[in-house]
């Protein structure tokens, strides 16, 4: 599966799901009559509801609002081969020449850019698209200059007012008045099976129209993040359709293209795009100049897949593992703790369609919500005063960045394998201090050392590998060949299928995984 935002050279948006509109039709078509200017999706201008004979109509009155995006950077680029006489000067302590190969103090640089899409969304020149347009390269930063092509081929600057990349959002805003623009529907009220209609800059060709339904709703393609909820559609998406609207047949704005997932790059009918629920307030924070307000708790989940939902013996898909919790922050004092599974959140079940990063991402920062657990088997209810979630750059020094544990060479790699080990498919000793020092862990970390892992095991499936360290097996902390057996012969005696391990492979945070126990 391909899932991917740009592309070698030039950094095309894969439009999502269904309604792109842009450029096409004359000018003088959006402005509409003399006197107050209206949206150019207003209830007056707007065909009648129901499958269209034809959607000519529709894209006729709609295209002048959507825009092509351009954007301009230069990026440095990368050496592929020394300069040779380069290497010889500095052989004998001389300087190298300027303008060689893009060493030095100017390093070469190259104009890379990218295509997408964008619409107004008023007659003063505010431009929605995707944030990763206007991204810059790296990741970081943001792009040098952006140009808005509006459908009558004029080229206007525009001014970057404010971008969230949690969202994958951003505005933009063009100077004049009198801009074509178009009006948010209600995303909430979409049901799988409505039309929806997408008029986008696929590959550079402003203007291109495509229709199609609405296949799913709440779709997922990350696993995790308040975010990875978007509408899929069958509608024709390519790279460039980034950024631009998807309207139903009223006309309405009720999601941001943003994505498509393709084993090619091109479209094979499945593109996503941002609800309009989600997009608006984002895009309403970043015109007041504020920071998108969203709930933060301060810990790390994992979805319950088969085998960990098994090994705590609940329902599959009804909850969300704690992996994590970050110190100091609301989760910690409210008391969550790793391993905890959070099944409600302010009294709504946790579910792939509402996840629980999604129900608290959603809650006001500052609010107290009862958040529902279950803890080594009993329900509990505790209470959380949600914070405002801290900006990108904030979170990643809260989580520290993550190294590779390095190689693990214990001094007995012939040790046989605890029995208990054995049924989950691995080979295990207790971790000394030497062997900590040599697989990279924490000086305090206590658990027991992978030595082995049988290829055919579902341990060896989930990606455990030798010098990993298991820290707890279905909650209960293991640092001997004895309590191994224990917590294995224990789960079995519950009628588990499957244990939960807790396993630290180097300096990254602790990960829990569900292994399937061996028939004896």
């Amino acid at each position: 599966m391909k899932f991917a935002k740009e592309s070698p050279k030039v950094r095309y948006a894969y439009g999502v799901a269904a309604a792109l509109l842009i450029g096409g039709s004359a000018f003088s078509i959006a402005t509409g009559p003399v006197g107050a200017q209206v949206a150019q999706n207003a209830p007056a201008a707007m065909p009648p509801r129901g499958a269209p004979v034809s959607f000519a109509d529709l894209a006729a009155r709609l295209q002048p609002a959507v825009v092509n995006i351009q954007t301009r950077q230069r990026v440095p680029v990368r050496n592929q081969q020394s300069d040779p006489l380069a290497e010889f000067l500095r052989r004998f302590g001389q300087p190298a020449p300027e303008g060689g190969t893009g060493g030095g103090e100017n390093p070469r640089t190259r104009e890379s850019g990218s295509l997408g899409s964008g619409f107004f969304i008023s007659a003063d020149g505010y431009v929605v698209t995707n944030n990763h347009l206007i991204q810059g390269a790296g990741g970081t930063g943001t792009v040098d200059s952006v140009t808005v092509i509006m459908s009558d081929r004029r080229e206007l600057p525009a001014r970057i007012i404010g971008r969230d990349q949690a969202s994958d959002l951003a505005l933009l805003k063009v100077e004049g008045t009198g801009f074509p623009f178009v009006s948010w529907g209600d995303s909430a009220r979409a049901r799988v099976g409505d039309w929806v209609m997408a008029i986008g800059n696929p590959y550079g060709l402003g203007g291109t129209v495509t229709a199609g339904i609405i296949s799913a709703l709440h779709r997922g393609i990350t696993g995790a993040g308040a975010y990875d909820r978007y509408i899929q559609t069958d509608a024709s998406i390519n790279m460039g359709n980034s950024g631009g609207p998807m309207f139903d047949l009223n006309g309405n704005v009720i999601g941001v293209n943003s994505a498509l997932i393709s084993p090619t790059g091109a479209s094979v009918g499945i593109g996503l795009a941002i609800p309009a629920e989600l997009a608006r307030p984002v895009i309403d924070s970043l015109r007041r100049g504020q920071r998108p307000q969203r709930g933060y708790l301060g810990i790390g989940l994992l979805p319950l897949d088969e085998s960990s939902a098994a090994a705590l013996g609940i329902a599959k898909d009804r909850g969300e593992l704690v992996r994590s919790v970050v110190p100091g922050q609301p989760a910690a004092r409210a008391g969550l703790q790793q391993g905890d599974v959070i099944v409600r959140v302010s009294g709504r079940d946790v579910t792939p369609d509402e996840t629980a990063s999604y129900l608290i991402a959603n809650v006001t920062p500052g609010q107290r919500v009862p958040i529902e657990v279950i803890r080594d088997g009993r329900r509990l209810t505790l209470n959380a005063v949600v914070a405002q979630r801290p900006t990108e750059e904030e979170l990643a020094r809260i989580s520290g960045a993550p190294s590779e544990g390095g190689s693990f060479d214990p001094n007995d790699q012939n040790q046989p394998a605890v029995p208990a080990g054995q049924a989950l498919g691995l080979s295990l000793q207790p971790l000394t201090p030497d062997i900590a020092r040599a697989v990279n862990v924490p000086a305090d970390t206590r658990g027991m050392v992978v030595t082995n892992v049988s290829p055919d095991s579902d341990a060896a499936e989930k990606g455990i590998r030798r010098g990993d360290v298991i820290v707890s097996i279905n909650r209960q902390a293991v640092a001997s060949s004895a309590q191994v057996t224990a917590a294995v012969d224990a789960a079995r005696r519950a009628g588990r299928t499957a244990v939960l391990l807790l396993v630290r492979r180097g300096q990254t945070p602790e990960i829990f995984i569900g292994v399937d126990i061996a028939a004896r």
